[in-house]
């Protein structure tokens, strides 16, 4: 049951999410409550949260309560030429003490063009599930890697100019670049890029590097496949979107839904993983975090049904049967003849009369 095309529960969301994934051909993975905390702490910088539940397991072996999907699956997949392991989940990781409902996908393997751009339609086509006001934001980690670097910054300033881009904060940036006004020029065209197709023509002529101009060319098609499936209007550039320069390497990007103040889905390539686990594979996939739509809900719970839908006994069943399956299509019916006591309803249809109001 959905209102305006939002999901009324995560599990409701959850299971057409699946159904999604596996039409793309993506097979279930499951995992099991518990890792070894080695692997965990190893890349603590990828995850969402450094706050892990542990405990000790057989022979005194620290073990942790799962707090992310994506380590295991790159970790267990397998590695071949031409070989691409596609999964999704929907599991319950806990972060900061707290059991969270999280569904997503992972692309793992010999990966080709067309898989990354497939992981990006599959983030569009989810948030299309979930809600019908909706946006995409897109950046690239390899250009920024490449600019950040044509600028001779250093490690450290490289932090400090991704925080910046982060808040969009064109003063210390400015500041960071000093009397390089190269630098300056090209990181303030990135602040400003906001939009579609062109923005990202705006944008080009500050661009020089191969490895800079190449992650032009990888979005510029990404934009117009999606452009052609409908969604130009759904995603757009925003270089403040980021991730950890240590593990991401291509696009990345976060989905938002109208009337939830934070992102709730996010991910993007990240090759630099599985080099760090000592893997070949390349790597890309994203998660919805399905707790946050009950924010969505919060009206919802004020009643105790959608439509309540009256009538005066003359109107006809196969009336009233069209009336409560339309109703029914945005959310719970009651078909009543008159007002009921001690409930509460969002919309009311009266059929009495004969008329409709």
């Amino acid at each position: 049951m959905m209102t305006d095309q939002i999901w009324r529960s995560e599990e409701q969301a959850v299971f057409a999410l699946r159904g999604l994934y596996q039409r793309y051909g993506y097979a279930p993975y499951k995992m099991s409550q518990f890792e070894e905390y080695d692997l965990y702490v190893r890349n603590k910088d990828f995850l969402v949260s450094d706050k892990i539940i542990t405990f000790s397991g057989e022979g005194g072996k620290l073990m942790a309560l799962k707090p992310d999907v994506t380590l295991s699956i790159v970790k267990n997949a397998p590695e071949a030429p031409g070989v691409v392991q596609k999964v999704y989940y929907s599991e319950n990781v806990y972060r900061d003490y707290r059991e969270i409902m999280q569904a997503g996908l992972e692309c793992v393997g010999d990966l080709t063009q067309y898989d990354i751009a497939e992981a990006v339609l599959l983030a569009v086509k989810s948030l299309n599930i979930l809600g019908s006001r909706y946006v995409l934001d897109i950046s690239h980690m390899g250009l920024l890697a490449a600019v950040l670097e044509r600028c001779g910054f250093d490690e450290g300033q490289q932090k400090q100019a991704m925080g910046c881009l982060r808040q969009k904060n064109t003063h210390d940036l400015k500041a960071l670049c000093g009397e390089n006004q190269a630098a300056w020029e090209t990181l303030q065209a990135i602040s400003a890029c906001r939009g579609g197709a062109e923005a990202l023509e705006a944008l080009t002529p500050y661009l020089t590097g191969e490895a800079e101009l190449a992650a032009v060319q990888e979005l510029k098609a990404l934009l117009e496949m999606l452009a052609q499936g409908g969604y130009g209007d759904k995603v757009r550039l925003d270089f403040s979107v980021s991730n950890d320069l240590g593990y991401y390497s291509g696009v990345v990007f976060r989905g938002y839904l109208e009337g939830i103040p934070e992102s709730v889905l996010s991910g993007g390539q990240y090759d630099k993983l599985p080099r760090k686990m000592g893997r070949k594979s390349c790597a890309i996939g994203f998660a919805v975090y399905a707790d946050l739509l009950q924010e969505l809900n919060q009206e919802d719970n004020l009643f105790d049904v959608d439509t309540l839908i009256l009538h005066d006994g003359t109107v006809s069943l196969t009336r009233l049967h069209k009336a409560a399956e339309t109703a029914g299509k945005d959310g719970s019916v009651l078909v009543a003849t008159a007002l009921p006591k001690g409930r509460s309803w969002k919309t009311l249809v009266d059929l009495r009369g004969g008329a409709v109001k």
